[in-house]
């Protein structure tokens, strides 16, 4: 299984943000920690916001923060908010669907393939996820603030 870039960027901009108390970079700034383009991390940053789990001001003063609900999500939902929760495969769907579909066990086992590797995702938190030897290193790729 392999997440989009989105969700991968959702995660580590929640992480970014987790770990700059008092401060409020803006998306240009976190774009630029993350190497990213702006545009992508725009889009991610307005889903967060949308969700809840980050706080975006424009104008001067402005910039993002990570809100209580953001600093305790789970990392379960955030990629399954991401990623969507379907099927590994699309066995029914497309123009040709698979002639196994009906009796197939493969769709089981990736099924169930998922649901571990959610259940271990979900009681990790933001918060878990900024412990040492991460959020020390993550304090050390931000940006200065723009004054």
């Amino acid at each position: 299984m392999r997440l989009l870039r989105s969700t991968d960027l959702a995660l580590r901009v929640l992480m970014r943000l987790a770990v700059v108390d008092g401060t409020t970079p803006t998306t240009r700034e976190v774009a630029a920690d993350m190497d990213v383009p702006y545009t992508h991390a725009a889009k991610v940053v307005a889903e967060l916001q949308h969700q809840g789990l980050v706080d975006a001001r424009r104008g001067r003063g402005g910039g993002l923060s990570l809100t209580e609900k953001g600093r305790t999500a789970s990392v379960g939902a955030v990629v399954r908010s991401f990623e969507g929760d379907g099927d590994v495969v699309d066995c029914e769907g497309g123009t040709t669907p698979c002639p196994l579909h009906t009796a197939c066990r493969l769709r089981g086992a990736l099924r169930r393939a998922q649901e571990s590797f959610f259940a271990t995702l979900d009681p990790l938190t933001v918060a878990d996820m900024i412990t040492p030897p991460t959020g020390p290193l993550l304090l050390q790729i931000t940006s200065p603030p723009t004054p």
